[in-house]
């Protein structure tokens, strides 16, 4: 009986060419690139993030500084426009006149 002796690890040839090995630590090599890739793109989206809510944080903090600016405008407007006097001196100020008043019209003075 002919003993058949047991190759090296070599794989045989297919038919017509050589055999293509798989170079493990060059798909180790890419593995680690391509996690490398990934973890870097991670990071620089999360810095992006970051920044454009600290953009918008500062933009929204003016927007209120201003609104509160113009809140308080607006009350002291409005505290000054319900006092009568304020009222009465913007209607005369219009040509306004109390039910019962005569009115007067002057004409003719000089330098005007």
């Amino acid at each position: 009986m002919a003993t058949v002796q047991a190759s090296s690890a070599r794989p045989l040839p297919l038919a017509g060419g050589p055999v293509a090995r798989i170079r493990w630590d060059r798909v180790g090599r890419v593995a680690m690139l391509c996690l490398l890739v990934a973890l870097l793109y991670l990071y620089v989206s999360a810095g992006v993030r970051i920044y454009s809510t600290y953009r918008q944080a500062r933009a929204d903090r003016a927007t209120v500084a201003a609104l509160e600016h113009e809140h308080v405008t607006l009350v002291h407007r409005h505290e000054a426009l319900g006092r009568r006097n304020t009222v009465e001196g913007e209607a005369r100020r219009l040509q306004m006149m109390k039910p019962g008043e005569q009115p007067y019209v002057i004409a003719g003075l000089p330098g005007h």
